[in-house]
Protein backbone atom coordinates (compact mmCIF):
# COMPACT_ATOMS: atom_id res chain seq x y z
CA UNK A 1 0.00 0.00 0.00
CA UNK A 2 1.47 3.35 -1.00
CA UNK A 3 2.17 6.26 1.32
CA UNK A 4 -0.49 8.36 -0.41
CA UNK A 5 -3.14 5.68 0.12
CA UNK A 6 -2.10 5.30 3.76
CA UNK A 7 -2.32 9.05 4.10
CA UNK A 8 -5.81 9.10 2.63
CA UNK A 9 -6.88 6.27 4.92
CA UNK A 10 -5.46 8.02 7.97
CA UNK A 11 -7.14 11.30 7.07
CA UNK A 12 -10.42 9.48 6.41
CA UNK A 13 -10.36 7.84 9.83
CA UNK A 14 -9.38 11.13 11.43
CA UNK A 15 -12.03 13.01 9.49
CA UNK A 16 -14.69 10.46 10.38
CA UNK A 17 -13.76 10.69 14.04
CA UNK A 18 -13.88 14.48 13.80
CA UNK A 19 -17.28 14.34 12.13
CA UNK A 20 -18.67 12.08 14.83
CA UNK A 21 -17.23 14.21 17.63
CA UNK A 22 -18.47 17.36 15.89
CA UNK A 23 -21.92 15.88 15.46
CA UNK A 24 -22.18 14.85 19.11
CA UNK A 25 -20.90 18.31 20.05
CA UNK A 26 -23.59 19.99 17.92
CA UNK A 27 -26.23 17.72 19.41
CA UNK A 28 -25.26 18.64 22.98
CA UNK A 29 -24.82 22.28 22.02
CA UNK A 30 -28.30 22.50 20.51
CA UNK A 31 -29.80 20.98 23.63
CA UNK A 32 -28.02 23.52 25.84
CA UNK A 33 -28.73 26.69 23.85
CA UNK A 34 -31.86 25.94 21.78
CA UNK A 35 -32.66 26.34 18.09
CA UNK A 36 -32.89 30.15 18.11
CA UNK A 37 -29.45 30.72 19.67
CA UNK A 38 -28.07 28.04 17.36
CA UNK A 39 -29.41 30.13 14.49
CA UNK A 40 -27.59 33.20 15.83
CA UNK A 41 -24.36 31.21 16.07
CA UNK A 42 -24.81 29.97 12.49
CA UNK A 43 -25.31 33.60 11.45
CA UNK A 44 -21.87 34.49 12.88
CA UNK A 45 -20.02 31.67 11.10
CA UNK A 46 -20.17 33.33 7.63
CA UNK A 47 -18.20 36.27 9.06
CA UNK A 48 -15.51 33.80 10.13
CA UNK A 49 -15.55 32.24 6.65
CA UNK A 50 -15.27 35.69 5.12
CA UNK A 51 -12.23 36.58 7.23
CA UNK A 52 -10.53 33.31 6.32
CA UNK A 53 -11.28 33.81 2.63
CA UNK A 54 -9.78 37.28 2.69
CA UNK A 55 -6.61 36.21 4.46
CA UNK A 56 -5.77 32.51 4.46
CA UNK A 57 -7.69 30.26 2.05
CA UNK A 58 -5.75 31.13 -1.09
CA UNK A 59 -2.44 31.00 0.79
CA UNK A 60 -3.15 27.53 2.19
CA UNK A 61 -3.82 26.11 -1.30
CA UNK A 62 -0.67 27.83 -2.58
CA UNK A 63 1.42 26.42 0.27
CA UNK A 64 0.07 22.90 -0.29
CA UNK A 65 0.60 23.03 -4.06
CA UNK A 66 4.03 24.69 -4.08
CA UNK A 67 5.45 22.65 -1.22
CA UNK A 68 4.33 19.49 -3.02
CA UNK A 69 6.08 20.62 -6.21
CA UNK A 70 9.35 21.50 -4.49
CA UNK A 71 9.28 18.42 -2.29
CA UNK A 72 8.80 16.23 -5.37
CA UNK A 73 12.15 17.40 -6.75
CA UNK A 74 13.93 17.29 -3.37
CA UNK A 75 14.10 21.05 -2.80
CA UNK A 76 13.20 21.26 0.90
CA UNK A 77 14.82 24.67 1.23
CA UNK A 78 12.23 26.21 -1.05
CA UNK A 79 9.47 24.48 0.93
CA UNK A 80 10.52 26.37 4.06
CA UNK A 81 10.73 29.62 2.10
CA UNK A 82 7.18 29.12 0.81
CA UNK A 83 5.81 28.63 4.32
CA UNK A 84 7.72 31.59 5.80
CA UNK A 85 6.56 34.01 3.12
CA UNK A 86 3.00 32.75 3.26
CA UNK A 87 2.92 33.36 7.02
CA UNK A 88 4.22 36.89 6.49
CA UNK A 89 1.57 37.63 3.87
CA UNK A 90 -1.15 36.23 6.10
CA UNK A 91 -0.22 38.40 9.09
CA UNK A 92 0.07 41.51 6.92
CA UNK A 93 -3.51 40.92 5.77
CA UNK A 94 -5.06 39.57 8.95
CA UNK A 95 -3.95 42.08 11.58
CA UNK A 96 -5.32 45.24 9.85
CA UNK A 97 -8.47 43.41 8.80
CA UNK A 98 -9.07 42.14 12.34
CA UNK A 99 -8.70 45.68 13.69
CA UNK A 100 -11.30 46.95 11.23
CA UNK A 101 -13.72 44.15 12.22
CA UNK A 102 -13.38 44.90 15.93
CA UNK A 103 -13.94 48.64 15.43
CA UNK A 104 -16.87 48.05 13.09
CA UNK A 105 -18.48 45.16 14.98
CA UNK A 106 -21.61 47.17 15.83
CA UNK A 107 -22.29 48.00 12.20
CA UNK A 108 -21.50 44.46 11.05
CA UNK A 109 -23.88 42.88 13.55
CA UNK A 110 -26.76 45.30 12.97
CA UNK A 111 -26.56 46.24 9.28
CA UNK A 112 -24.84 43.21 7.73
CA UNK A 113 -26.03 40.28 9.84
CA UNK A 114 -29.31 41.94 10.77
CA UNK A 115 -29.20 41.05 14.48
CA UNK A 116 -27.36 43.01 17.19
CA UNK A 117 -27.10 39.87 19.32
CA UNK A 118 -24.22 38.65 17.13
CA UNK A 119 -21.81 41.49 18.07
CA UNK A 120 -19.80 39.73 20.80
CA UNK A 121 -19.33 36.67 18.60
CA UNK A 122 -18.08 38.85 15.73
CA UNK A 123 -15.46 40.53 17.95
CA UNK A 124 -14.16 37.21 19.31
CA UNK A 125 -13.85 35.78 15.80
CA UNK A 126 -10.79 37.99 15.20
CA UNK A 127 -8.33 36.12 17.48
CA UNK A 128 -9.87 32.87 16.28
CA UNK A 129 -9.12 33.87 12.67
CA UNK A 130 -5.49 34.79 13.45
CA UNK A 131 -4.80 31.48 15.16
CA UNK A 132 -6.64 29.40 12.55
CA UNK A 133 -4.62 30.98 9.73
CA UNK A 134 -1.30 30.08 11.38
CA UNK A 135 -2.58 26.57 12.03
CA UNK A 136 -3.84 25.99 8.48
CA UNK A 137 -0.66 27.22 6.77
CA UNK A 138 1.46 24.78 8.79
CA UNK A 139 -1.10 22.02 8.29
CA UNK A 140 -1.16 22.38 4.49
CA UNK A 141 2.62 22.51 4.31
CA UNK A 142 2.64 19.17 6.09
CA UNK A 143 0.14 17.86 3.53
CA UNK A 144 2.29 19.16 0.69
CA UNK A 145 5.40 17.27 1.83
CA UNK A 146 3.37 14.11 2.35
CA UNK A 147 3.35 14.01 6.15
CA UNK A 148 -0.23 13.65 7.32
CA UNK A 149 0.25 12.17 10.79
CA UNK A 150 1.11 15.43 12.62
CA UNK A 151 -1.92 17.41 11.35
CA UNK A 152 -4.15 14.35 11.72
CA UNK A 153 -3.16 13.98 15.38
CA UNK A 154 -3.69 17.69 16.03
CA UNK A 155 -7.06 17.68 14.27
CA UNK A 156 -8.23 14.75 16.39
CA UNK A 157 -7.23 16.51 19.60
CA UNK A 158 -8.63 19.79 18.30
CA UNK A 159 -12.16 18.42 17.98
CA UNK A 160 -12.11 17.06 21.51
CA UNK A 161 -10.68 20.28 22.96
CA UNK A 162 -13.20 22.45 21.10
CA UNK A 163 -16.17 20.40 22.26
CA UNK A 164 -14.84 20.21 25.81
CA UNK A 165 -13.98 23.92 26.02
CA UNK A 166 -17.28 25.18 24.61
CA UNK A 167 -19.52 22.82 26.57
CA UNK A 168 -17.59 23.39 29.80
CA UNK A 169 -17.77 27.17 29.46
CA UNK A 170 -21.49 26.99 28.74
CA UNK A 171 -22.10 24.67 31.68
CA UNK A 172 -20.25 27.04 34.02
CA UNK A 173 -21.52 30.37 32.70
CA UNK A 174 -25.12 29.71 31.62
CA UNK A 175 -27.72 31.14 31.84
CA UNK A 176 -26.65 34.22 29.91
CA UNK A 177 -28.15 36.48 27.28
CA UNK A 178 -28.21 35.11 23.74
CA UNK A 179 -25.45 37.51 22.67
CA UNK A 180 -23.24 36.39 25.54
CA UNK A 181 -24.00 32.73 24.80
CA UNK A 182 -22.80 33.13 21.21
CA UNK A 183 -19.68 34.88 22.54
CA UNK A 184 -19.00 32.00 24.93
CA UNK A 185 -19.16 29.51 22.05
CA UNK A 186 -16.66 31.52 20.01
CA UNK A 187 -14.40 31.87 23.07
CA UNK A 188 -14.30 28.08 23.30
CA UNK A 189 -13.22 28.02 19.65
CA UNK A 190 -10.39 30.44 20.48
CA UNK A 191 -9.16 28.15 23.27
CA UNK A 192 -9.10 25.27 20.79
CA UNK A 193 -7.19 27.25 18.16
CA UNK A 194 -4.53 28.29 20.70
CA UNK A 195 -3.73 24.61 21.12
CA UNK A 196 -3.86 23.77 17.37
CA UNK A 197 -1.71 26.68 16.19
CA UNK A 198 0.86 26.15 18.93
CA UNK A 199 1.06 22.39 18.44
CA UNK A 200 1.49 22.51 14.65
CA UNK A 201 4.07 25.29 14.82
CA UNK A 202 6.10 23.28 17.33
CA UNK A 203 5.77 20.09 15.26
CA UNK A 204 6.96 21.82 12.11
CA UNK A 205 10.01 23.27 13.82
CA UNK A 206 10.76 19.84 15.25
CA UNK A 207 10.46 18.38 11.74
CA UNK A 208 13.02 20.83 10.34
CA UNK A 209 15.41 20.03 13.17
CA UNK A 210 15.22 16.35 12.24
CA UNK A 211 15.37 16.97 8.48
CA UNK A 212 17.34 20.20 7.84
CA UNK A 213 16.00 21.74 4.62
CA UNK A 214 19.28 23.12 3.36
CA UNK A 215 19.61 25.98 0.89
CA UNK A 216 16.80 26.63 -1.60
CA UNK A 217 17.75 25.44 -5.09
CA UNK A 218 15.47 27.83 -6.93
CA UNK A 219 14.73 31.51 -6.54
CA UNK A 220 11.25 31.52 -5.08
CA UNK A 221 9.32 34.76 -5.52
CA UNK A 222 6.12 36.02 -4.00
CA UNK A 223 4.76 36.24 -7.52
CA UNK A 224 4.61 32.43 -7.64
CA UNK A 225 2.73 32.44 -4.35
CA UNK A 226 0.31 35.10 -5.54
CA UNK A 227 -0.28 33.32 -8.87
CA UNK A 228 -2.02 30.51 -6.98
CA UNK A 229 -3.26 32.33 -3.87
CA UNK A 230 -4.98 35.26 -5.57
CA UNK A 231 -7.37 33.34 -7.88
CA UNK A 232 -8.15 30.77 -5.19
CA UNK A 233 -8.59 33.49 -2.55
CA UNK A 234 -10.74 35.61 -4.86
CA UNK A 235 -12.90 32.59 -5.66
CA UNK A 236 -13.22 31.70 -2.00
CA UNK A 237 -14.04 35.31 -1.15
CA UNK A 238 -16.72 35.60 -3.79
CA UNK A 239 -18.11 32.19 -2.86
CA UNK A 240 -18.11 33.16 0.81
CA UNK A 241 -19.82 36.46 -0.02
CA UNK A 242 -22.52 34.58 -1.88
CA UNK A 243 -22.80 31.97 0.88
CA UNK A 244 -22.89 34.64 3.58
CA UNK A 245 -25.55 36.57 1.69
CA UNK A 246 -27.49 33.34 1.42
CA UNK A 247 -27.22 32.68 5.18
CA UNK A 248 -28.31 36.21 6.04
CA UNK A 249 -31.14 36.16 3.51
CA UNK A 250 -32.75 32.92 4.70
CA UNK A 251 -34.09 34.23 8.04
CA UNK A 252 -34.78 37.66 6.50
CA UNK A 253 -36.86 36.13 3.71
CA UNK A 254 -38.67 33.83 6.14
CA UNK A 255 -39.66 36.94 8.11
CA UNK A 256 -40.77 38.57 4.86
CA UNK A 257 -42.91 35.52 4.23
CA UNK A 258 -44.77 35.95 7.52
CA UNK A 259 -42.66 34.40 10.31
CA UNK A 260 -41.51 36.28 13.39
CA UNK A 261 -37.76 36.89 13.73
CA UNK A 262 -37.48 34.32 16.54
CA UNK A 263 -39.35 31.69 14.51
CA UNK A 264 -37.23 32.36 11.42
CA UNK A 265 -33.99 32.14 13.41
CA UNK A 266 -35.12 28.85 14.96
CA UNK A 267 -35.98 27.36 11.54
CA UNK A 268 -32.62 28.49 10.20
CA UNK A 269 -30.88 26.98 13.23
CA UNK A 270 -32.54 23.59 12.75
CA UNK A 271 -31.69 23.47 9.04
CA UNK A 272 -28.10 24.71 9.19
CA UNK A 273 -27.16 23.52 12.67
CA UNK A 274 -28.88 20.13 12.82
CA UNK A 275 -30.19 18.66 9.54
CA UNK A 276 -27.28 19.58 7.26
CA UNK A 277 -24.62 18.51 9.82
CA UNK A 278 -26.43 15.17 10.07
CA UNK A 279 -26.09 14.70 6.31
CA UNK A 280 -22.44 15.79 6.36
CA UNK A 281 -21.43 13.01 8.77
CA UNK A 282 -20.29 10.56 6.03
CA UNK A 283 -18.38 13.19 4.03
CA UNK A 284 -15.12 12.78 5.99
CA UNK A 285 -13.84 10.63 3.12
CA UNK A 286 -14.31 13.47 0.65
CA UNK A 287 -12.36 15.96 2.73
CA UNK A 288 -9.52 13.48 3.24
CA UNK A 289 -9.47 12.59 -0.45
CA UNK A 290 -9.22 16.22 -1.50
CA UNK A 291 -6.45 16.95 1.00
CA UNK A 292 -4.19 14.26 -0.47
CA UNK A 293 -5.42 14.61 -4.05
CA UNK A 294 -4.44 18.25 -4.63
CA UNK A 295 -0.72 17.90 -3.75
CA UNK A 296 -0.53 14.48 -5.40
CA UNK A 297 -1.92 15.76 -8.69
CA UNK A 298 0.40 18.76 -8.40
CA UNK A 299 3.37 16.40 -8.09
CA UNK A 300 2.25 14.33 -11.07
CA UNK A 301 1.63 17.46 -13.13
CA UNK A 302 5.06 18.84 -12.22
CA UNK A 303 6.58 15.61 -13.55
CA UNK A 304 4.44 15.63 -16.70
CA UNK A 305 2.72 12.39 -15.69
CA UNK A 306 -0.74 13.21 -17.05
CA UNK A 307 -1.57 9.59 -17.90
CA UNK A 308 -1.21 8.47 -14.29
CA UNK A 309 -3.24 11.51 -13.24
CA UNK A 310 -6.19 10.48 -15.43
CA UNK A 311 -6.14 6.95 -14.02
CA UNK A 312 -6.06 8.42 -10.54
CA UNK A 313 -9.10 10.59 -11.27
CA UNK A 314 -10.99 7.65 -12.75
CA UNK A 315 -10.60 5.69 -9.51
CA UNK A 316 -11.44 8.69 -7.37
CA UNK A 317 -14.78 9.14 -9.10
CA UNK A 318 -15.61 5.46 -8.62
CA UNK A 319 -14.59 5.53 -4.97
CA UNK A 320 -16.69 8.65 -4.32
CA UNK A 321 -19.83 7.01 -5.69
CA UNK A 322 -19.21 3.69 -3.98
CA UNK A 323 -18.93 5.29 -0.56
CA UNK A 324 -21.22 8.32 -0.68
CA UNK A 325 -24.25 6.89 -2.53
CA UNK A 326 -25.11 4.24 0.12
CA UNK A 327 -24.41 6.69 2.94
CA UNK A 328 -26.94 9.18 1.58
CA UNK A 329 -29.49 6.42 0.88
CA UNK A 330 -29.15 5.22 4.47
CA UNK A 331 -29.58 8.72 5.90
CA UNK A 332 -32.70 9.27 3.81
CA UNK A 333 -34.29 6.39 5.73
CA UNK A 334 -32.93 6.57 9.27
CA UNK A 335 -31.80 10.22 9.36
CA UNK A 336 -35.06 11.92 10.40
CA UNK A 337 -35.86 9.55 13.26
CA UNK A 338 -32.28 9.39 14.50
CA UNK A 339 -31.86 13.17 14.25
CA UNK A 340 -35.08 13.89 16.11
CA UNK A 341 -34.10 11.46 18.87
CA UNK A 342 -30.65 13.02 19.26
CA UNK A 343 -31.49 16.72 18.82
CA UNK A 344 -34.93 16.49 20.49
CA UNK A 345 -36.54 18.61 17.79
CA UNK A 346 -39.30 17.34 15.50
CA UNK A 347 -38.12 19.58 12.66
CA UNK A 348 -34.80 17.76 12.23
CA UNK A 349 -34.79 15.77 9.00
CA UNK A 350 -37.25 17.93 7.10
CA UNK A 351 -36.68 17.76 3.31
CA UNK A 352 -34.23 14.88 3.87
CA UNK A 353 -34.63 13.41 0.36
CA UNK A 354 -33.68 16.48 -1.72
CA UNK A 355 -31.06 17.56 0.83
CA UNK A 356 -29.42 14.12 0.73
CA UNK A 357 -29.35 14.17 -3.07
CA UNK A 358 -27.88 17.67 -2.98
CA UNK A 359 -25.21 16.55 -0.49
CA UNK A 360 -24.24 13.64 -2.76
CA UNK A 361 -23.96 15.98 -5.75
CA UNK A 362 -21.90 18.42 -3.68
CA UNK A 363 -19.50 15.57 -2.87
CA UNK A 364 -18.87 15.07 -6.58
CA UNK A 365 -18.52 18.82 -6.98
CA UNK A 366 -15.91 19.01 -4.20
CA UNK A 367 -13.84 16.12 -5.54
CA UNK A 368 -13.82 17.51 -9.06
CA UNK A 369 -12.99 20.99 -7.78
CA UNK A 370 -10.02 19.52 -5.90
CA UNK A 371 -8.93 17.80 -9.10
CA UNK A 372 -8.98 21.11 -10.97
CA UNK A 373 -6.90 22.75 -8.23
CA UNK A 374 -4.41 19.89 -8.35
CA UNK A 375 -4.14 20.29 -12.12
CA UNK A 376 -3.36 24.02 -11.64
CA UNK A 377 -6.73 24.99 -13.13
CA UNK A 378 -7.87 27.11 -10.21
CA UNK A 379 -9.57 29.61 -12.51
CA UNK A 380 -11.95 27.02 -13.89
CA UNK A 381 -12.75 25.71 -10.43
CA UNK A 382 -13.40 29.30 -9.36
CA UNK A 383 -15.74 30.05 -12.23
CA UNK A 384 -17.77 26.89 -11.67
CA UNK A 385 -18.05 27.46 -7.92
CA UNK A 386 -19.27 31.00 -8.44
CA UNK A 387 -21.91 29.92 -10.96
CA UNK A 388 -23.14 27.28 -8.53
CA UNK A 389 -23.33 29.78 -5.65
CA UNK A 390 -25.20 32.29 -7.81
CA UNK A 391 -27.88 29.69 -8.53
CA UNK A 392 -28.31 29.01 -4.82
CA UNK A 393 -28.50 32.70 -3.95
CA UNK A 394 -31.03 33.37 -6.69
CA UNK A 395 -33.34 30.65 -5.36
CA UNK A 396 -33.04 31.98 -1.82
CA UNK A 397 -33.74 35.57 -2.87
CA UNK A 398 -36.67 34.90 -5.18
CA UNK A 399 -38.39 31.87 -3.62
CA UNK A 400 -37.90 31.63 0.17
CA UNK A 401 -40.30 34.47 1.00
CA UNK A 402 -42.95 32.78 -1.15
CA UNK A 403 -42.23 29.05 -0.63
CA UNK A 404 -40.40 29.05 2.70
CA UNK A 405 -37.50 26.64 3.25
CA UNK A 406 -38.45 24.49 0.22
CA UNK A 407 -37.14 27.36 -1.91
CA UNK A 408 -33.71 27.07 -0.30
CA UNK A 409 -33.80 23.27 -0.64
CA UNK A 410 -34.59 23.48 -4.36
CA UNK A 411 -31.69 25.89 -4.83
CA UNK A 412 -29.34 23.62 -2.87
CA UNK A 413 -30.19 20.65 -5.08
CA UNK A 414 -29.97 22.48 -8.41
CA UNK A 415 -26.83 24.45 -7.52
CA UNK A 416 -25.02 21.25 -6.45
CA UNK A 417 -26.06 19.56 -9.71
CA UNK A 418 -24.85 22.53 -11.76
CA UNK A 419 -21.54 22.69 -9.88
CA UNK A 420 -20.91 18.98 -10.42
CA UNK A 421 -21.69 19.15 -14.14
CA UNK A 422 -19.54 22.25 -14.71
CA UNK A 423 -16.57 20.73 -12.88
CA UNK A 424 -16.94 17.38 -14.63
CA UNK A 425 -16.90 19.03 -18.05
CA UNK A 426 -13.81 21.07 -17.08
CA UNK A 427 -11.92 18.01 -15.82
CA UNK A 428 -12.79 15.94 -18.90
CA UNK A 429 -11.59 18.70 -21.21
CA UNK A 430 -8.36 19.25 -19.27
CA UNK A 431 -7.30 15.62 -18.94
CA UNK A 432 -8.81 13.90 -22.00
CA UNK A 433 -10.32 11.49 -19.47
CA UNK A 434 -13.13 9.45 -20.99
CA UNK A 435 -16.30 9.57 -18.89
CA UNK A 436 -17.28 6.22 -17.41
CA UNK A 437 -20.86 7.07 -16.54
CA UNK A 438 -21.97 3.50 -15.90
CA UNK A 439 -19.10 2.71 -13.54
CA UNK A 440 -18.99 6.13 -11.88
CA UNK A 441 -22.70 6.69 -11.36
CA UNK A 442 -25.19 4.09 -12.62
CA UNK A 443 -24.05 0.93 -10.83
CA UNK A 444 -23.39 2.49 -7.40
CA UNK A 445 -26.62 4.52 -7.53
CA UNK A 446 -28.70 1.49 -8.52
CA UNK A 447 -27.19 -0.52 -5.68
CA UNK A 448 -27.86 2.34 -3.24
CA UNK A 449 -31.46 2.64 -4.47
CA UNK A 450 -31.99 -1.11 -4.00
CA UNK A 451 -30.59 -0.87 -0.47
CA UNK A 452 -32.68 2.20 0.36
CA UNK A 453 -35.98 0.62 -0.70
CA UNK A 454 -35.42 -2.51 1.38
CA UNK A 455 -34.17 -0.83 4.55
CA UNK A 456 -37.08 1.60 4.35
CA UNK A 457 -39.40 -1.41 4.47
CA UNK A 458 -37.50 -3.02 7.35
CA UNK A 459 -37.31 0.26 9.27
CA UNK A 460 -41.08 0.71 9.09
CA UNK A 461 -41.63 -2.91 10.19
CA UNK A 462 -39.28 -2.54 13.18
CA UNK A 463 -40.67 0.79 14.40
CA UNK A 464 -44.27 -0.39 14.03
CA UNK A 465 -43.34 -3.49 16.07
CA UNK A 466 -42.26 -1.35 19.01
CA UNK A 467 -38.53 -0.99 18.40
CA UNK A 468 -37.01 2.37 19.27
CA UNK A 469 -35.88 4.61 16.42
CA UNK A 470 -32.20 4.35 17.39
CA UNK A 471 -32.31 0.53 17.65
CA UNK A 472 -34.11 0.25 14.32
CA UNK A 473 -31.58 2.64 12.75
CA UNK A 474 -28.64 0.54 13.95
CA UNK A 475 -30.13 -2.71 12.66
CA UNK A 476 -31.01 -1.13 9.31
CA UNK A 477 -27.49 0.27 8.98
CA UNK A 478 -25.95 -3.19 9.32
CA UNK A 479 -28.55 -4.73 7.03
CA UNK A 480 -28.08 -1.93 4.50
CA UNK A 481 -24.34 -2.56 4.21
CA UNK A 482 -25.01 -6.24 3.50
CA UNK A 483 -27.67 -5.45 0.90
CA UNK A 484 -25.50 -2.81 -0.79
CA UNK A 485 -22.53 -5.18 -1.05
CA UNK A 486 -24.79 -7.89 -2.45
CA UNK A 487 -26.24 -5.49 -5.02
CA UNK A 488 -22.74 -4.52 -6.17
CA UNK A 489 -21.68 -8.16 -6.43
CA UNK A 490 -24.79 -8.91 -8.50
CA UNK A 491 -23.55 -6.26 -10.96
CA UNK A 492 -20.05 -7.72 -11.02
CA UNK A 493 -18.57 -4.96 -8.88
CA UNK A 494 -16.62 -5.40 -5.65
CA UNK A 495 -15.82 -2.60 -3.19
CA UNK A 496 -12.58 -4.32 -2.13
CA UNK A 497 -11.49 -4.66 -5.77
CA UNK A 498 -12.07 -0.98 -6.37
CA UNK A 499 -10.03 0.01 -3.30
CA UNK A 500 -7.26 -2.36 -4.37
CA UNK A 501 -7.18 -0.88 -7.86
CA UNK A 502 -7.07 2.63 -6.40
CA UNK A 503 -4.03 1.53 -4.40
CA UNK A 504 -2.34 0.31 -7.59
CA UNK A 505 -2.99 3.61 -9.32
CA UNK A 506 -1.56 5.48 -6.34
CA UNK A 507 1.48 3.22 -5.96
CA UNK A 508 4.70 5.18 -6.29
CA UNK A 509 7.72 5.83 -4.10
CA UNK A 510 6.80 5.61 -0.42
CA UNK A 511 6.00 8.97 1.14
CA UNK A 512 6.69 9.37 4.87
CA UNK A 513 3.54 9.76 6.92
Amino acid sequence: MSGILLGALLLTVTGLFSQVVGFVYRMLLSRMIGAETMGLYQLVIPVYSMLMSLTAVGLTVAVSTLSARYHAVGDSGSVRTVLRRALGCFLLLAIPLGTIVVLGSDAISVYVLGDARTRMGVVLLVPCMLLTGVENLHKHCFYGIGRVRPPAAVETAEQLIRAGAVLTLLAILLPRSQEQTVGIIVMGMVVCEVFSAGALTWMFRRHWRRFPPGIARVTFTRRQLYAIALPVGATSLLGTLLGSANAVLIPAKLVEGGMTLNEAMAEFGVLSGMTLPLLSLPTAFIGALCLVMVPDLARRTARGDRRAATGFLDRIMSATSLLMAPAMALLMVVGPAAGQAMFRDERVGQFILPLALGTLLSCYQSVLSGALNGLSLQGRAARNAILSDVIQLAFTYFTVARWGLPGFVAGFLLSSLAGMVFNLISVLRATALRPQLFRWFVRPLLAALFMGVWIRLFFNILTSSGWSSLSASLICTILGLVLYTAALLAQGLSVTDQVSQLGKILKKERVPI
